[in-house]
């Protein structure tokens, strides 16, 4: 993630602790924990990452496993537990095994479209410790719809954002950008403004999924520069609300090269964050257990895995670097090709997403063909 308002403004933001902090999770292998606790969804989302169904997986893992799992989580000492799907909400056991999750000490956050959060089930949230939600609206109401495959989605989502402000939730929107939808962008930001959102994180798109076919439908490289450049633009006038960009850290390395030319001093302070974070985590410091409980490297992952938390505990699994793509995956940098080996922003990006290097080549140590830096840029003396 980049968080734009604390890169441009000097604004703490949420999880900025972990993001930015002194122990990175690289140094201690605790990663941030994406679970996909079903398949299951009410919606047929165009770019779904998991290409969710509308029946749930009899073979899901239990409530009995799940706590077993979260005991591990919170032993090992993994400092978020993401409950995404799917739809979370359509598991009857998601308030319990939250509320359990945070009496373990974990940290959690669930990742959702928001429909199904009714006023009621905002309270419920609360009542569960809950740390964040994450909605997701990708456009205005009529793309949103388009790319839900529901009328009134969009609507029925916002109603989500509302409730959960009105109890008192913290909440966000999440927006995954693509050829089809970036030009709702600017009418996004004056609906955080409006609605008083106080968090925002635009995705890129990665191929994954349903969205595997949807490659092509990514934007250009100059689109993409425009698009960074309105977002921080707008990032700078709204401070209020915390801006984050998300799967693309080509946009850190962008913003500290714009910020270059207009703000020298501040720039410096961007470039030392940038390299805190240090850039793409898959594999390190965030990883993925599915529904049925296998463990990927990130959540977009899934045609691999490093094991089955019924067959081993997560925390031994993630220790085992006898497994040649973990170990390869915190020791990337060697490995990279293309456009991503020459590039002198390797401590600020770790050549960004290998999955979609995957699927666009075939290859998982080839360039990202996401990254919109050119030559120039890519080759920037920062000595």
């Amino acid at each position: 993630m980049i968080n734009c308002t604390k890169l441009l403004c000097g604004k703490d933001g949420f999880y900025d602790e972990i993001r930015y902090g002194k122990v990175k999770p690289a140094d201690n292998n605790r990663p941030i924990v994406v679970w996909n606790m079903t398949k299951k969804c009410n919606l047929r989302c165009l770019h779904c990452y998991i290409d969710a169904v509308t029946n749930r997986d009899e073979r899901e893992l239990t409530t009995v496993e799940a706590k077993a799992m979260i005991d591990d989580l919170a032993g090992f000492g993994a400092p978020v537990l993401l409950f995404s799907g799917g739809e979370p909400f359509l598991r009857e056991d998601l308030f319990s095994l939250g509320s359990y999750a945070v009496e373990r000490g974990l940290r959690t956050v669930i990742s959702t479209n928001g429909t199904l959060i009714t006023d009621e089930m905002a309270k419920k949230v609360s009542a569960a410790g809950f740390s964040y939600v994450g909605i997701s609206l990708d456009g205005l109401e009529a793309t949103n719809d388009q790319f839900r495959k529901q009328s009134g989605a969009f609507w029925l989502a916002l109603k989500g954002i509302r409730n959960c402000l009105k109890n008192g939730v913290r909440v966000g929107l999440r927006f995954t950008i693509n050829k089809y939808n970036f030009k709702d962008i600017p009418g996004i930001f004056d609906l955080i403004e409006k609605e008083g959102i106080p968090r925002a994180c635009f995705y890129h798109l990665v191929y994954s999924g349903r969205a595997s076919s949807m490659a092509k439908s990514d934007l250009t490289a100059q689109e993409a520069r425009d698009t960074m450049d309105l977002i921080f633009d707008r990032s700078k006038k709204l401070t209020r609300a915390e801006i984050l960009t998300v799967d693309n850290h080509a946009d850190g390395v962008y913003l500290y090269l714009q910020s270059k030319k207009s703000s020298p001093q501040r720039s410096e302070e961007i470039l030392k964050l940038l390299r805190l974070n240090g850039g793409n985590k898959s594999g390190i410091g965030i990883a993925n257990i599915d529904q049925l409980g296998f463990v990927h490297a990130d959540q977009f992952w899934r045609d691999y895995s490093f094991g089955n938390i019924r067959e081993r505990k997560f925390s031994e699994i993630w220790l085992d670097e006898n497994d040649k793509l973990l170990k390869n995956l915190r020791n990337r940098v060697p490995l990279l090709k293309g456009k991503c080996g020459r590039c002198h922003f390797k401590d600020c990006c770790a050549g960004n997403f290998r999955v979609r290097a995957e699927a666009v080549y075939g290859d998982i140590w080839q360039e990202d063909p996401a990254c919109y830096l050119n030559e120039q840029e890519i080759s920037y003396d920062i000595s």
